[in-house]
């Protein structure tokens, strides 16, 4: 596996990073944002999980170590509880509307660039390997214009035992892969191995690894110790369409009037509504095949549909699906320390 391509020393030369990104698919900057910013959200984040019991008691709360006796996973609502108190944070959504970020996707984009109002948050357990990311492209669940670009940025340093994010470069030029029902986050997993194409680096604090919606990439197992954390945040050129669901909070049930009731009066609020946005419907013919294999699937026995199975009971509108998906949830049982 091959280290990513640097490119911290492009960052003001809007013109190569346009390049390298449609060559790659990914742009991996160095510093781009601020130490203190970056770790004082890790730390509101992590009173959260404190109080979630998901941190080991007496431990000192920076370092993050995991009470196992907590796991849980999204969507299960345990985890959606808490997640929610720590998507309320207005620092949570400042994050993507720094400076440093949003400079360079207008040098790269050459236009106004639209931030997703649906910033997404993720905390990893250690030793549940069966849980990591699986090998996706973000457009299925994004949608809009194909060109949209994903900030993955970890809250905190990530040496490779608290794992990070694989990136398959130059994946991107292919479209949409093929896919199975995988465990992990989105519940899906792309079955090229795409082999010979991965790249990874530890991150330090303020490391930002940027690609595009059809670039394949993966989580890395956590075998530490620690709770890992993380962010996606999403932008696009504002001229170009976007889906529904990413102008709505991604901690639903919730409404943006629940995530804002104990804000401070910041423009953050309702940024988007600045802009005569096309709204493009969703193509939900992905996630139904998905969820139509994933039935299938967990009828057979297969643990790799649990992940699936959560969501269609997290997230279905169909009251027969998702009682069809309880069901065969309740006969679907991983190991304890999967």
């Amino acid at each position: 596996m091959q280290p990513f391509l640097d490119s911290t020393d492009i960052l003001n030369d809007g013109d190569e990073l346009h390049r390298r990104m449609d060559r790659d698919g990914y742009l991996f900057i160095r510093g781009l944002l601020p130490g203190a910013v970056v770790d004082g959200l890790r730390m509101q984040i992590l009173e959260i999980a404190s109080g979630a019991g998901w941190v080991q008691p007496d431990t000192s709360l920076a370092d993050a170590m995991a009470d196992l006796n907590g796991f849980c996973v999204e969507p299960e609502p345990e985890y959606m509880r808490k997640y929610h108190a720590m998507y309320k944070l207005p620092e949570f959504h400042a994050i993507q509307h720094h400076p440093n970020l949003i400079g360079l996707f207008e040098r790269m984009l050459g236009e106004a660039v639209l931030p997703h109002p649906r910033i997404i948050g993720r905390t990893i357990f250690p030793q549940r390997e069966a849980f990591t990311t699986p090998p996706h492209q973000d457009f299925i669940p994004i949608q809009g214009t194909a060109d949209t670009y994903t900030a993955w940025i970890p809250l905190g340093e990530l040496p490779t035992e608290l794992g990070g994010l694989q990136i398959a470069a130059g994946s991107h030029q292919r479209g949409v892969y093929d896919f199975q029902p995988a465990m992990g986050a989105g519940g899906l997993e792309v079955i090229d191995p795409l082999d010979g194409t991965w790249a990874y680096s530890p991150f330090q604090m303020g490391d930002v690894l940027i690609f595009h919606s059809m670039t394949v990439h993966k989580g890395m197992p956590n075998s530490s110790d620690r709770l890992r954390m993380s962010m996606d945040a999403r932008y696009q050129k504002a001229s170009e369409p976007i889906a529904p669901g990413s102008l709505q909070p991604h901690s639903q049930p919730s409404t943006w009037d629940e995530v804002y009731e104990d804000w401070p009066d910041l423009d953050l609020k309702y940024y988007w509504r600045k802009w005569d946005l096309e709204v493009r419907e969703y193509d939900n013919s992905y996630h139904d095949k998905r969820d139509e294999m994933a039935i299938k699937m967990a009828k057979e026995g297969d643990t790799r549909a649990i992940s699936t199975l959560q969501r269609i009971i997290a997230r279905n509108e169909n009251a027969d699906k998702r009682r069809e998906a309880e069901a065969l949830l309740a006969e679907l049982q991983l190991p304890a320390n999967a």
